[in-house]
């Protein structure tokens, strides 16, 4: 969770990096998704760290853009709830409102939900999520799981570093996400002073 202006950066600099992106900032019409990410992360430090007056009214005005650019491309991401280090491959419907680690890849389709007894699901660090996925209720998900296209993850996958798909998910090989993702805050870390 972004605590500082310090935090926010770290976060604006992994999100660039597992985004694959080599500019300083996002081109326009063509970055849409890096600028939701960077949107994103600047709601979250304006709700995290600005209590100010002036802060509260630019957090309204950010929210506001938020949602906007959210009904666009079909998000609906919660604060708080991703890491640094993340990288929404495609536009179109992406829901999220469980607990996501650092490095999360995720392509479009996808639901990290609730159920109706609001229990969240918990995902961890490195994680890939294919198209179509759905990750639902009081799951935990190990590091290093790559989820394939189609799946429905409703139990815990407490094997770190496999491949798992199919309905209900279950351990397809013990292949990870490594293929898959960039290990954004791991390349970051190495010239980030902190």
């Amino acid at each position: 969770m972004i605590q500082s202006k310090e935090d926010y950066l770290y976060y604006l600099e992994c999100d660039k990096v597992a985004l694959r992106k080599t500019t300083k900032r996002p081109r326009y019409l063509h970055d849409i998704i890096w600028t939701f990410e960077r949107l994103l992360r600047k709601c979250e430090y304006y709700e995290n760290c600005r209590h100010d007056l002036i802060g509260r009214l630019y957090g309204k005005y950010l929210k506001y853009k938020y949602v906007k650019l959210s009904h666009k491309l079909g998000f609906s991401i919660a604060f708080n709830v991703i890491g640094p280090g993340l990288c929404i491959e495609h536009y179109g419907m992406v829901i999220i409102g469980g607990q996501c680690g650092k490095n999360f890849r995720v392509i479009g389709g996808t639901v990290v939900g609730f159920t109706g007894d609001n229990m969240k699901p918990m995902v961890g660090d490195n994680v890939f999520l294919g198209f179509g996925t759905a990750v639902i209720g009081n799951v935990h998900i190990a590091d290093g799981v790559a989820v394939g296209a189609n799946s429905v993850v409703c139990k815990d996958i407490p094997t770190p570093n496999v491949s798992v798909g199919g309905i209900p998910a279950k351990i397809l090989s013990q292949k990870g996400s490594e293929a898959y993702l960039v290990k954004a805050t791991d390349i970051v870390d190495k010239y980030w002073k902190r």
